[in-house]
């Protein structure tokens, strides 16, 4: 029942009743008169009401569902005057119907009985509303309608009370208000006999929307908000209840000025959280049912009115679950082992992947660092590719991709290609391998100290410039530091990107493929290579003089 739509004003009873005779119609007089004429082609019949005067009427009241006329001339029919044309009057057989049954109605009322009409609004007047029920019409004055005059009430399903009845202008008397006064009285009446018992009691699920379950109880419906379904939170009520089914119930809160009920479900079952600790610790494995699958993760029923979250991660040591339903189904059986209990959030945290072996240990068990392995892209990121082995996946990092620092995950590999590297680092705490694909390949720095060695000469284009120095590149591959204090008699202010320089190795370090040259030693080298040079060309028979003589001519 909504009472937002009672509008409540003070009119004069009488007067309004008045009206509403007024503006039915001014001939409603039950006559009886004889059908004399039935014309099909204008739809009509000519009716004798006596006194020498005929009327007319519609054909269309005197056939069955089904178009047959239930009536031939010659034929009594009772009618009642409802206007006129021209200068025949205008009569119905359906008013006169209504009528009649309303008479038998009123010469059959019984003061001492209560009657309870179930109808429709029909029409509105001044002075309240005509209400049909099963033929008859009833009226209800604006003051017991509880109608507010904001609304359409035409169509509108009404439930009233009989209220008076007058035997001498044939009408009866409903009132809306009265009914809904004792309604609300009995809904006042029951909501605090329930909250003062505090006790739980049976009602009947009565409707189910998303919000809660709409419970009977002692004939008053009070709302189970869906949050007071189950102590594992708020649920989905469709998926526990259907209408009819019984449920224990107890009282929480009454709003009489609404005429709100509101109930709980879970009240009457004791709160599995108030001693959480008995039943359940971290670690403990523990049966579960799925009762719920979202893309993040999944819900699992404990029992005991207990609820916890399997989160997406937690399912398997496969970093790679697209969704859950990949792995699991609703009502399936599956053990979870506890691993966080929020007593003050009442939240539960399981998981399923701690009761299988981690691929880390079976993975170590089999694989050292060193190892040359293939596996599978299974996906590349801005820093590097990931690849499976088996079933574990390692981290191939862009830097450890090639030589060529050009080169990164995505330019040179694709998703789902095979790929040859070697493991070059596992971390079995964090459950983390390292990858390497160039160290299959030897560094051209290693190839670079294959041909040279400190104390060689190179040139190179300076490709860098830093804070402590430059950096050159030989043979359009190798780079080496020149530290600032090693670039004189060169200035580093004077020195641009792609300048050539002259310079001297002075250390290789070729398993951290670092090489550093010299230009501060590139002279003192020049002076070493000289006299190397001539202590291997010069003869036997040459004189320290001789030498030296010789130098100064070139």
């Amino acid at each position: 029942m909504k009472f937002e739509d009672i509008e409540i004003e003070e009119v004069d009873f009488g007067a309004m009743l008045e009206e509403s005779f007024k503006r039915e119609d001014s001939g409603s007089n039950l006559v009886s008169g004889k059908i004399v004429q039935i014309n099909e082609a204008d739809n009509q019949a000519i009716i004798d009401i006596g006194r020498k005067k005929e009327a007319i009427m519609s054909l269309d009241q005197l056939r069955d569902g089904e178009g047959a006329l239930l009536f031939t001339e010659g034929d009594d029919i009772d009618v009642v005057v409802t206007g006129s044309r021209g200068d025949r009057a205008v009569v119905s057989y359906e008013v006169a119907k209504k009528q009649i049954a309303l008479k038998e109605f009123i010469e059959s009322y019984d003061e001492t009985q209560e009657y309870i009409i179930d109808g429709v609004v029909t029409k509105k007047n001044k002075g309240g509303y005509i209400v049909e029920c099963d033929g008859l019409e009833f009226f209800m004055p604006k003051t017991l309608a509880y109608l507010s005059q904001k609304i359409d009430a035409i169509g509108r399903k009404i439930k009233a009370i009989v209220t008076k009845v007058d035997k001498d202008k044939n009408s009866v008397i409903i009132s809306r208000k009265e009914l809904i006064e004792r309604e609300s009285e009995k809904i006042d009446e029951v909501a605090t006999a329930i909250l003062e018992k505090k006790e739980p009691l049976i009602g009947v699920v009565k409707k189910i929307t998303n919000y809660g379950l709409f419970v009977d109880v002692g004939g008053v419906d009070g709302l189970v908000h869906y949050s007071q379904i189950s102590h594992k939170g708020p649920v989905n009520p469709s998926k526990y209840f259907s209408e009819g089914d019984e449920v224990s119930v107890i009282g929480l809160d009454y709003d009489k000025k609404k005429r709100h009920l509101s109930l709980s479900i879970k009240s009457t079952h004791p709160d599995p959280w108030k001693d959480i600790e008995k039943i359940l610790s971290v670690g403990d494995t523990v049966s579960a049912q799925v009762s719920n699958i979202e893309p993040y993760g999944v819900f699992v029923d404990l029992g005991e009115d207990l609820e916890a979250f399997l989160h997406v991660s937690e399912i398997s040591w496969d970093k790679n679950v697209k969704h859950p339903q990949d792995y699991l189904t609703i009502g399936q059986e599956v053990n979870v082992e506890i691993i966080e209990i929020n007593k003050e959030e009442k939240r539960l945290r399981v998981s399923l992947k701690k009761l299988s072996a981690k691929p880390i240990d079976s993975f170590v068990a089999s694989h050292k660092v060193g190892d040359v392995v293939r596996g599978v892209v299974t996906s590349i990121t801005d820093f590097g590719a990931f690849v499976k082995i088996g079933n574990i996946e390692g981290l191939l990092h862009n830097q450890e991709i090639s030589w060529d620092k050009t080169k990164t995950a995505k330019n040179s590999l694709k998703s789902q290609e095979e790929v040859e590297v070697k493991i070059i680092k596992i971390d079995k705490e964090a459950g983390k391998i390292s990858l390497s694909k160039k160290a299959l390949e030897d560094s051209p720095t290693k190839q670079f100290a294959a041909t040279h060695k400190v104390g060689d000469i190179v040139e190179g284009v300076v490709k860098d410039k830093k804070d402590f120095g430059v950096f050159i590149s030989i043979n359009g591959n190798i780079d080496a530091l020149i530290r600032t204090e090693d670039l004189a008699p060169l200035k580093i202010e004077e020195i641009e990107k792609g300048k050539e320089i002259k310079a001297v190795i002075v250390f290789m370090d070729i398993p951290n493929d670092r090489i550093r040259a010299s230009v501060k030693r590139l002279e003192r080298q020049q002076e070493r290579d000289a006299i190397s040079r001539i202590n291997t060309a010069q003869d036997d028979s040459m004189t320290l003089g001789d030498i030296l003589k010789d130098q100064l001519k070139k």
